[in-house]
């Protein structure tokens, strides 16, 4: 313990040290950024629909979950095994000091919970145990009538425009070596889910497809550390709508659902000039 004060203690010294240097600010246009980092996804209830040839039901407030990776050295930092957990990663580019645009995947998974009851309308015709007439009836999802997951995964591939700004100063920190940033904006994209679905006992899907599109408001506070490093934690918040999810083999089996969805992430990753990045005087 007194080691880690000690270490805590030279730390922020240090910080205190570079923040009264006085330097010019540093520019970030034309320059190139990559991260990589992991998530945790919330997910508001959904209705899913299924239809295919010989049914169309509808399943209302289905309650789904995400799937988090327990933490381990080998799943997060071996480089075989890293698109195992909820990841995100994202290259961009600043178009100016203070916005930037960007190409990423939030890798998220959805779980529907099993067994849960739900209300149902819509009628089955398939010769199996569940064939009927639902007129918002309770049916229980078990796992011989639905298993729904998008778990490899629920993945957003999206465009962000962001705004970058350095807040720093505010706290009396002046320094090229750590810099406090906040940075906001929205994406949009498609989804890409490698839903993994079994339908009325049939042989499970697991295949990835184009489902639909998605959009997202993001915030999020940045430390530079040197420039050129940074380790940055993001609150997304989004509407997914995929109305066309493969649900078996058979190409006339489909869901659809479109949902709310929150993530928290942390992210580590950095920055280097392409075509500017000089310093610009105050």
């Amino acid at each position: 313990m007194k080691k880690a004060i000690v270490v805590l203690s030279f730390l922020l010294v240090s910080i205190v040290t570079f923040s009264q240097e006085k330097v010019d600010k540093i520019s970030y246009k034309g320059k190139m950024f990559f991260y990589w980092g992991w998530n945790g996804a919330s997910y508001s209830n959904s209705d899913i629909r299924l239809k295919g040839d010989n049914y169309d039901i509808t399943l209302k407030d289905v309650v789904a979950e995400d799937r988090q990776t327990p933490f381990n050295f080998n799943d997060y930092f071996n480089p075989a095994r890293v698109t195992i957990p909820q990841n995100n990663y994202r290259f961009g580019y600043f178009l100016s000091d203070n916005y930037t645009i960007s190409l990423g995947v939030d890798h998220m998974k959805y779980v529907m919970v099993a067994d849960q009851t739900v209300k149902a309308n819509g009628s089955i015709n398939s010769g199996t145990d569940f064939d009927g007439t639902y007129n918002n009836q309770d049916l229980v999802l078990s796992e011989n009538f639905l298993k729904f997951e998008h778990t490899d995964g629920l993945n957003y591939v999206n465009v962000e425009f962001r705004r970058f700004d350095e807040i720093g100063h505010l706290f009396g920190l002046n320094s090229e070596n750590f810099q406090i940033n906040v940075t906001e904006g929205f994406g949009a994209g498609i989804l890409l889910p490698k839903t993994n679905a079994t339908l009325f006992n049939q042989e499970r899907w697991d295949e990835f497809h184009l489902s639909g599109w998605g959009a997202s408001a993001v915030v999020g506070l940045d430390l530079t550390f040197f420039k050129y490093f940074y380790i940055q934690s993001d609150l997304k918040f989004g509407y997914i709508n995929m109305p066309d999810i493969r649900t078996t083999a058979n190409k006339s089996d489909s869901a659809s659902q479109s949902f709310m969805f929150f993530q928290k992430n942390i992210l580590i990753g950095g920055r280097f000039s392409v075509f500017g990045g000089k310093k610009k005087n105050k």
